[in-house]
């Protein structure tokens, strides 16, 4: 069975651009425009508002240079009024070759706001109509709160599509202007109106105050609309219209019977341009573009992708050139390591694994999340950490570091059980930790190795609450060594390391007695 084509009319740069706060440049609306109808193919753009500023008609007239350049002028669109042809001149001089005109779609918006009655507002209609056409200019009629005209006096709506289906019209667009439509209001009242005009061409205009605006795409799709229109990321006034990815989803998904020439694999591409441009923030739990929304974060669910794919549904992340991630935090299990290691090409045995799986845990008790590019740094601070078993514990420690004083450092320590407590100041909160530790050892007559070279380093691409990675080299006689800490905070890194040192050092020496009590057993 042939599917049915729907048309999909980008309005992120007009009705978007009224989202508080949001001006687009120029190059960004070239920009924008460019990615909209090259790189996703959305089939047109409504690009501005005609009268509206100075910065406004430069943006069209530079859109328009490049439409015209690559054979997109019939697919791009600017808002106008009935206001005597005043939109008509600004459309000629800009260069627009479609227009959307904007009229009353209820009685209650034409009788207070315009005080007219419905002939004198037709008969305005008509002349632009016809000034357009003189001019060349394509015409598609709003029916501005036409939802609420659908509710409250339907007779002056159907009279007024009567009245169009006169007119030279190329489509007549039908916006929820409040979004208060219900998805049974949508389809049946998008149903009523297709089955009495069946030769014109409806497009259906969402908005998302009560959160429907994707539901009630779906079902004016399914009442035979012929064109929707959606912004990137939701953008518009109020609580914003429908939102591009959401619906151009839903219809793959759920309405086979349609076909949209949307190519879903640029929709995160574009997406996070906008949010770049418009200052505006995605959620991390808006459907297809958040941040979080391919990320599984709890245990059970890892395993179960491990199991056939268990948690997995239609909305797979490739379809929107995205990856399916695994979140590391307290409520990882094994599974989301496993899955996260793979991407990273290591692989680990049962027991150093559960010991990752453990150091995931306790950080993210800490941290609300630890990076897949963290899990290096922590593979390697739990293998190093099985090298020796601690016999030198740091109990605790106090730093401090004032304006105008010298740094100190109080520190509690338990060497083979016995406990030392220590103070003393340095050049910097860690020189005075190591200073303080010195006075524990000079106790026990032992000396400490030397710290010939010491580096920190965090995750590429991570911000300043991540993890980071303290890599101290230490010297004792004519033998060097590496110990590494890890901590989100850099002193408390180089303190692990510290310890790990000062274990590694008492195993080292307890090995050489021990090998030099076998030789003399030998020789005996």
């Amino acid at each position: 069975m042939e599917r049915r084509k729907i048309e999909i009319m980008d309005t992120t740069l007009r009705d978007g651009e009224q989202t508080s706060g949001v001006s687009f440049s120029v190059s960004e609306k070239l920009t924008i425009t460019q990615l909209l109808l090259e790189e996703l193919n959305v089939d047109r753009v409504e690009i501005a508002s005609a009268r509206v500023s100075e910065g406004e008609f430069q943006a069209v007239k530079t859109i328009l240079n490049w439409a015209k350049n690559n054979g997109y002028s019939d697919r791009i669109e600017v808002l106008t009024f009935v206001d005597n042809g005043v939109s008509i001149d600004w459309m000629v001089t800009s260069g627009v070759k479609v227009q959307n005109l904007l009229t009353k779609g209820s009685l209650n918006h034409l009788t207070h706001q315009l005080k007219k009655t419905p002939e004198q507002h037709f008969t305005e209609i008509a002349q632009v109509i016809d000034l357009a056409q003189e001019n060349g200019i394509a015409t598609n009629v709003y029916l501005e709160d036409w939802s609420n005209g659908m509710r409250n006096s339907p007779e002056y709506v159907f009279r007024f599509l009567d009245f169009l289906a006169s007119q030279p019209v190329k489509r007549i667009l039908l916006p929820d202007t409040l979004g208060i439509l219900t998805p049974a209001e949508t389809f049946n009242f998008l149903t009523a109106i297709i089955a009495k005009y069946p030769n014109l061409h409806f497009d259906f205009h969402a908005h998302n105050d009560y959160d429907l605006g994707t539901a009630n795409v779906l079902e004016a799709v399914k009442a035979g609309v012929h064109g929707l229109h959606l912004t990137v990321n939701g953008m518009g006034e109020r609580a914003g219209n429908a939102a591009m990815a959401s619906a151009v989803a839903v219809i793959h998904d759920f309405a086979p019977e349609v076909e949209i020439g949307l190519k879903e694999s640029s929709i995160y591409k574009v997406s996070k341009l906008v949010e770049t441009f418009s200052g505006v923030r995605i959620p991390s739990n808006k459907p297809i573009v958040g941040d979080n929304v391919f990320t599984q974060t709890a245990g059970i669910h890892a395993d179960g992708d491990n199991k056939n794919n268990l948690y997995f549904n239609d909305l797979l992340p490739e379809r929107f050139g995205r990856k399916r991630e695994y979140a590391l935090g307290k409520t990882s299990g094994k599974a989301n390591i496993e899955k996260n290691l793979q991407e990273l090409g290591f692989k680990l045995n049962d027991t150093d694994l559960k010991k990752v799986t453990q150091r995931v845990i306790e950080l993210g008790d800490k941290k609300e999340t630890v990076t897949r590019e963290d899990l290096p740094y922590i593979i390697s601070d739990v293998l190093d950490s099985n090298l020796y078993e601690d016999k030198v514990i740091v109990e605790s420690y106090v730093l401090m570091n004032a304006m105008g004083l010298r740094p100190s450092a109080t520190i509690s320590v338990t060497i083979d059980g016995e406990k030392f407590e220590e103070n003393a100041q340095g050049d910097g909160q860690f020189d005075a930790f190591m200073n303080a530790l010195a006075k524990v050892y000079s106790k026990k007559d032992k000396c400490l190795p030397k710290l010939i070279d010491y580096a920190v380093r965090i995750a590429p691409g991570s911000s300043s609450d991540a993890l980071c990675e303290t890599i101290i080299t230490w010297e004792i006689g004519q033998k060097k060594f590496i110990t590494r800490g890890l901590d989100s905070d850099q002193t408390v890194c180089a303190i692990k390391a510290t310890q790990k040192m000062l274990n590694i050092n008492i195993e080292a020496r307890s090995k050489v007695v021990t090998d030099y009590k076998q030789v003399l057993k030998t020789q005996l």
